[in-house]
């Protein structure tokens, strides 16, 4: 196995392996991210995504990193190159992005950015891999065929080791479908945190939400 510097290093991969699940957020307001840290790490999760579809989100990440210490913060949909340095110089543990740019994966590398893109099909697969990729997130999960499409897809590169994010369409019903198989050491979930609950501030049903999740993944036998 190639050590890129896009890979990601054990330790994080390790602290996937333990969490189990990302809470994706959209931010719409700085203020509300430090309360929603605080709320996801007091439910069990300890690793957050903030997508780049707001302005808020840097700003964000840099209120947990100084606050919450404890919350391993990356960057989601990261697709251009000064994305890539916004989140090397924010002090992002890691960044995703829905697809597979080339640009965008040798510039994290370079970065040293830990950098997992998106993939859906065999042919971006094998440009991951040659890429340096060994860690890719599978988007759009659902809508392009579920668990059985990842199984089918990874069949050929499982000699690989390759291990898969699963993110879209998952939810508190399907997710443990996912975390079963070998090749996913977490999923990537939305329904945590939806937009409109932190816009609103409603902690105790983030709350509620996020520890019925981590109950369930304390049941999965792997």
């Amino acid at each position: 196995m190639s050590h890129h510097a896009s890979a990601f290093p054990a330790s994080l991969l390790q602290q996937l392996r333990q969490t189990r699940i990302i809470a994706v957020v959209v931010i719409d307001d700085p203020e509300q991210a430090v309360p929603l840290a605080n709320t996801l790490l007091d439910s069990g999760i300890n690793t957050i995504e903030l997508t780049l579809r707001t302005p808020a989100a840097l700003e964000a990440l840099q209120r947990i990193r100084s606050e919450c210490p404890e919350m391993t913060a990356g960057l989601g949909t990261v697709l251009f190159a000064e994305q890539v340095q916004q989140a090397v110089d924010g002090g992002a543990a890691f960044a995703v992005a829905p697809g597979l740019n080339p640009t965008i994966v040798q510039a994290a590398r370079s970065a040293d950015l830990p950098f997992a893109p998106g993939i859906t099909t065999p042919s971006e697969i094998e440009t991951a891999v040659a890429l340096g990729c060994r860690l890719l997130k599978f988007f759009p999960a659902e809508a392009s065929g579920g668990l059985a499409y990842l199984k089918t897809i990874n069949a050929p590169y499982a000699h690989l080791g390759l291990e898969y994010i699963p993110l879209g369409g998952l939810n508190e019903n399907n997710f443990i479908d996912y975390l079963q198989l070998d090749c996913v050491p977490a999923v990537g979930g939305s329904w945590i945190a939806p937009r409109h609950l932190i816009a609103a501030g409603d902690w105790s049903t983030i709350a509620a939400t996020a520890k019925s999740a981590v109950a369930k993944i304390g049941l999965v036998k792997r």
